[in-house]
């Protein structure tokens, strides 16, 4: 295709000025950057660029077969994607038995809300239009996959159809039945942060509510399931459980399990004043195993072919090792939306894959551009100057999730930028650049130059990392 062949001459020159700007030093280049456009001073955030990775030379045509995996080494095929640890590194083999790194981008749609749809229907007069011009640019810049919140069934019916993951809310959809949910920026609110998950009738709503899984069961191009997005998981739930109203006929059920337990590990006579830390984080492993293994048994009741990649964990759970563990009893995969660092903390990383003895994948992470026209005060993403940054900052965190062993993907947050007009979005979502296109589908071109030249060295740069 002509649109192709222009993209590659216009993205290598892209991908020069991406790479070659800054004073490298030891490597890296400096990148300056905010938390939030209020704060006061940019700080330099030292970056590496597959351009400035000493001793790698990048692979020329790296053979794939058509999910995206690496022609060459094979293993079972199953007609599915399997997780396997391959001597110290973690991989995704893919239906066809070749190693698999998922490559994704999250909420890949034409639009949620009918003022959001309006620019799509401009642009390209169709959804099926549109699937196909967008699977081509995903394709084009080395992405294999989707992530949350996609528009799943349109891009499969198109040409170049993506790897897909499934968005689930078994505790988002019960918390509602019982109006026990709140919106908050991001993810549902749960009273004082507790999820009802020792309701009697949670198991059984799981099973009823995952039942449409079965229509995607035989789809080899399906990844996996999110179960959630975001749950709450204080430090403190045992003492947030112990002061839930017992009045309230669907509260109470998580004051009385919380009650039991603690009189089964202290005596009947202990108080919430005799909670130790060991106690709570006992309870929170406690508590979440069991929603793992309700939420996990309820998609593989209706799909036993594809992973459970759990509910998405972020903020303080990403530091809390018995989640992981309780994670690792009962999912395939360890989804995480991981902010807050510029680069992946490898002691971290280890902790989740030692805990839970499962590899992890990046489910959220991005970085917003203070050249975009857009105010920027919504997400959690870091604010940089430019798109050439916000490319800096994609290669720099990805080259630290495949040099970590452990990670068998990512999917960046996200397709399309805020439409800061559109104000049925949830409070995170309103006014950001988070995208690598615009609300009115243009494309960010340095961002999207960066992102593809790490993208197609992703195999190549596995072999360079296991090699060190």
């Amino acid at each position: 295709m002509m649109y192709r062949g222009v993209w590659r001459v216009l993205s290598a020159v892209l991908v020069i000025c991406a790479t070659g700007l800054g004073q490298a030093v030891d490597g890296t280049v400096a990148v300056d950057v905010k938390r939030k456009p209020t704060d006061a001073a940019w700080k330099a955030y030292e970056t590496r660029t597959v351009g400035l990775l000493e001793g790698f030379r990048p692979g020329g045509d790296v053979r794939l077969d058509k999910y995206g995996g690496l022609i060459g080494e094979t293993y079972q095929a199953t007609g599915y994607f399997y997780p396997k640890r391959i001597g110290d590194r973690w991989w995704l083999i893919d239906p066809a038995g070749n190693r698999f790194i998922h490559v994704g981008v999250c909420s890949v749609s034409p639009g949620g809300s009918a003022f959001s749809r309006e620019f799509a229907q401009k642009r390209f007069s169709s959804d099926e239009k549109w699937a196909v011009w967008t699977n081509t640019l995903l394709a084009d810049n080395g992405f294999n996959g989707t992530g949350a919140w996609c528009a799943t069934e349109t891009l499969r019916a198109a040409p170049l159809p993506p790897v897909y993951t499934l968005t689930w809310s078994f505790m988002g959809a019960f918390g509602r039945s019982k109006k026990l949910t709140h919106q908050q920026s991001g993810h549902l609110g749960y009273p004082d942060d507790v999820i009802p998950v020792f309701h009697p009738e949670f198991e059984a709503f799981c099973s009823s509510y995952a039942a449409d899984a079965a229509k995607t069961s035989s789809d080899p191009y399906l990844l996996g399931h999110f179960s959630d997005n975001e749950l709450p998981m204080p430090a403190d739930l045992l003492d947030r459980s112990l002061k839930l109203d017992r009045s309230n006929v669907d509260l109470r059920y998580g004051y009385e399990q919380a009650r039991v337990w603690l009189d089964g590990r202290r005596g009947k006579d202990a108080g919430p004043k005799d909670v130790t830390d060991e106690d709570r984080k006992a309870f929170l492993y406690y508590a979440f195993e069991r929603y793992f293994r309700i939420t996990a048994g309820a998609i593989r009741e209706h799909d036993a072919n594809h992973l459970c990649l759990g509910p998405r964990l972020y903020g303080g759970a990403l530091r809390k090792p018995e989640v992981f563990r309780a994670a690792g009893k009962h999912l395939d995969v360890i989804a995480v939306n991981y902010y807050g660092t510029w680069t992946p903390d490898n002691l971290l990383m280890r902790m989740w894959a030692a805990e839970s003895g499962r590899p992890f994948i990046v489910t959220e992470w991005y970085a917003k551009g203070a050249d975009s026209g857009l105010a920027n005060n919504t997400g959690a993403g870091w604010l940089v100057k430019t798109q050439a940054d916000r490319g800096r900052f994609y290669q720099n965190f990805t080259l630290g999730l495949l040099e970590s062993k452990l990670c068998v993907g990512w999917h960046w947050f996200k397709y399309r930028d805020n439409n800061p007009l559109d104000t049925s979005t949830d409070p995170s979502n309103r006014d950001s650049n988070k995208g690598i296109v615009t609300y009115d589908f243009e494309l960010y071109t340095p961002v999207l130059a960066a992102m593809r030249q790490l993208n197609e060295q992703v195999y190549p740069l596995v072999g360079f990392f296991d090699d060190q």
